[in-house]
């Protein structure tokens, strides 16, 4: 079963495409908790969930009230008829982790109308699923930014890094680029050595560094640190645009 969270019509907030309108899908689910990461959701009944900043799309035990199933691809495709959208938009397909239905009959056939329609596809992924290109020949003409976890997101190694997935992903996707998230405190803490080893699994693909936070004080927190650190190691600054304009990641 697919499981759609949220959908929206703004800018797309960071990585190379950063300013670049796009409707947004939100899936919900994840293979991964990111709980080093600190952020904090409050659930319907008031427990404090830990993990990412959109930890409300990857546990399911407690904000499943706002998980919306879908049955048919026209559910998807039906959204796009709900916003005022130039021709051909970009679509972005985020999570959780979107690519835990990459399988999916209904999910493979929403991609692939969306490719007829003349819509540009960006998965937002942590790196670690592997894709079946040969059987679904649609995510030969997706792009993917890889943001794949570091040591800060307290999952391990082995759970994180799939070396052999982020090179088939680099080797057959339309485009890629790496995309990590970093705070201040874990820039002297060896990150660097991290993504560098990262970085020989696709070593042709440019690396996007975002400060880490699901606030606007957070981000403007690392923002600093973290363009040194850019500058340092030659890596390219990505602001997360939509957290400093709204102060929320939910909706925009």
């Amino acid at each position: 079963m697919v499981y759609l969270v949220e959908h929206f019509y703004s800018i797309q907030g960071e990585g190379r495409y950063t300013g670049s309108p796009s409707l947004f899908f939100r899936f919900g689910g994840c293979n991964m908790k990111c709980e080093g990461f600190g952020c904090e959701e409050v659930a319907a009944d008031g427990t404090k969930v830990l993990g990412c900043d959109t930890v409300y799309a990857v546990n399911k035990e407690h904000f499943a009230h706002s998980w919306i199933p879908i049955k048919s691809e026209n559910e998807l495709l039906n959204v796009l008829d709900l916003y005022e959208l130039p021709e051909g938009v970009d679509v972005v397909l985020t999570g959780g982790e979107p690519l835990i239905y990459a399988n999916d009959t209904i999910f493979v056939a929403f991609l692939e109308a969306l490719d007829e329609r003349g819509h540009t596809i960006t998965f937002e992924t942590n790196g670690s699923l592997a894709v079946d290109f040969e059987k679904y020949a649609i995510y030969k003409k997706c792009i993917f930014a890889l943001s794949v976890k570091l040591s800060n997101s307290g999952e391990n190694e082995s759970k994180r890094i799939r070396g052999d997935t982020i090179n088939a992903i680099a080797l057959n996707a339309r485009e890629a680029f790496f995309k990590f998230s970093i705070d201040a405190e874990s820039i002297n803490l060896g990150l660097e050595d991290e993504i560098e080893e990262i970085q020989t699994h696709a070593p042709k693909l440019k690396v996007y560094c975002m400060p880490l936070g699901g606030s606007r004080l957070e981000v403007e927190k690392n923002t600093e640190p973290l363009i040194e650190f850019c500058k340092e190691k030659g890596y390219n600054f990505s602001d997360r645009l939509h957290i400093r304009i709204w102060d929320q990641n939910k909706g925009v």
